[in-house]
């Protein structure tokens, strides 16, 4: 998962929550679960960064509105909790009508020669940020496609853009489950799943800063069909 998500700038956190709700640990609450993914996304993020950034793929008048507006919604989302089957149904809406959109416009590269305005920017981190910090992601998998749609960057600056609005996302979530008492995490747990994403997020990244735009588009599309059919699949297990 790591390989897979770092390579378009993301952390992986969708990824990780599919993983951990399929073993042992699925029994566990779902705030439990968001700090652990939230922990690997820092990991994952800031490498993914590093090799965008030092590629020269990172606009700071891009990323950092984004970012301003999503700080504080990302804390009080994660300060809240949410109904499991709430949260399934809405992730698995947003990630499939993501993927369609991108396919659409898979073929088009083409970009426009202004940034947005603070006003979107900041509100458009703020609306990803609160939904972010509610179901436990870094909300790159949200910001990455509206970019990419608004023709606002290439997919390449869109992955520096979002790694680091993903790691500054984490933070803010794990923030707000600390002050809503929720914070629980145990280093013998965390510590093989951040060596394994170590070494997936390295080689992920540092192939997907490299590649073709084309590829690192297709993955992202691929990236956000495999995140939604995993919550499709626990609906249907739910209904049943």
């Amino acid at each position: 998962m790591s390989i897979l998500y770092s390579s378009v700038g993301h952390g992986g956190a969708s990824g990780y929550l599919a993983i951990l709700s399929l073993s042992l640990y699925g029994s566990m609450e779902s705030s439990w679960l968001k700090q652990y993914a939230w922990c690997l996304n820092l990991v994952v993020a800031a490498i993914a960064f590093y090799h965008y950034y030092l590629e020269g793929y990172f606009n700071k008048k891009l990323t950092f509105p984004f970012i301003i507006g999503s700080i504080p919604f990302a804390i009080i989302g994660g300060f809240l909790r949410i109904d499991g089957v709430i949260y399934d149904s809405l992730l698995s809406i947003t990630l499939i009508w993501a993927a369609y959109k991108l396919y659409q416009t898979k073929k088009d590269l083409e970009i426009k020669s202004s940034i947005p305005n603070l006003k979107i920017s900041i509100s458009t981190g703020a609306g990803i940020g609160f939904f972010s910090g509610v179901i436990g992601v870094g909300g790159g998998i949200f910001l990455s496609p509206i970019i990419l749609l608004k023709k606002w960057a290439n997919p390449k600056t869109v992955a520096a853009t979002s790694a680091l609005f993903i790691w500054v996302n984490s933070i803010a979530g794990l923030f707000g489950t600390g002050i809503s008492n929720q914070l629980n995490i145990e280093l013998k747990i965390l510590l093989p799943f951040v060596i394994s994403v170590l070494i997936g997020g390295f080689l992920g990244s540092k192939f997907g800063s490299k590649s073709n735009e084309n590829i690192v588009k297709l993955l992202l599309i691929f990236v956000l069909v495999v995140a939604s059919m995993k919550r499709i699949f626990e609906i249907i297990i739910n209904l049943i």
